[in-house]
């Protein structure tokens, strides 16, 4: 009944956004194509619910055939994003496109972050867990590493510093939403998710006060502050810190 009524709510806010958002989206596809003469969407392969792959559809921010290059994490320095992607990817534009999927039954408006196929095959057992719900546009970990590329700013090896210091905690809080997921808490996280955009800091005051009420890890809950550099740590379900991406 759960799953249900969170369908439910899924393809009612889906229609809404895509109907109030239409606007912005063909602005958005109009300057992409102009920019450069190719087209404004980038269909990325995902691993969706039960490990089945699906195609996520995104507005495109980087150059044409940018995925061609090996490297998966993106930092806000990397060369492949256009000017017109700057600007996408700071007002998180390429999310809105992502409705599409949530009307198909592809996505869920909250819910772990998809995955590309070659890191989903990295996946501890625990973090198999992620992959038994829908994945989604917005969860706990999307707010707290809004700033991912940030983090990853001039980094020689993004997608090694990824594995070390934003995966473990991305997968715990992923595996959190898991264990807590309800309807009322997919409301709150589209709520924060919106404050998030204006305030940073009052939706992470509000994502430590989900986790300590719930009595979530202490380790999870301090660095949820984001208030200190990120510590490396293992994935869920390893013994320890990811040193090679061969050996994850």
């Amino acid at each position: 009944m759960r799953s249900f009524f969170i369908r439910a709510l899924d393809v009612m806010l889906a229609l809404i956004g895509l109907i109030v958002f239409s606007p912005l989206i063909v602005a958005a596809m109009v300057a992409v194509w102009w920019q450069d003469g190719f087209s404004p969407f980038y269909v990325a392969k995902r691993a969706g619910r039960g490990e089945q792959p699906f195609e996520m559809v995104k507005l495109r921010s980087m150059v044409k055939n940018a995925d061609r290059t090996g490297v998966a994490s993106t930092s806000n320095t990397d060369m492949r994003i256009t000017r017109v992607g700057h600007l996408i990817r700071r007002y998180k534009l390429d999310e809105i496109t992502q409705l599409w999927n949530v009307l198909k039954g592809d996505m869920s408006l909250v819910g772990p972050r998809p995955n590309v196929l070659q890191a989903v095959a990295n996946y501890s057992s625990e973090e198999k867990k992620l992959l038994t719900v829908r994945p989604g546009i917005t969860d706990l970990a999307s707010i707290v590493f809004s700033d991912e590329g940030e983090i990853l700013r001039g980094s020689s090896d993004p997608d090694l510093l990824y594995e070390q210091i934003i995966r473990p905690w991305k997968s715990r809080l992923g595996l959190f939403y898991v264990e807590n997921r309800s309807i009322l808490l997919n409301i709150r996280l589209v709520f924060m998710t919106i404050i998030a955009l204006v305030n940073k800091p009052a939706a992470l005051d509000r994502v430590h006060r989900i986790l300590v009420k719930s009595s979530a890890d202490p380790k999870l809950i301090d660095v949820a502050r984001r208030d200190k550099p990120l510590p490396a740590f293992p994935p869920p379900g390893m013994a320890d810190v990811v040193q090679s991406l061969h050996a994850s």
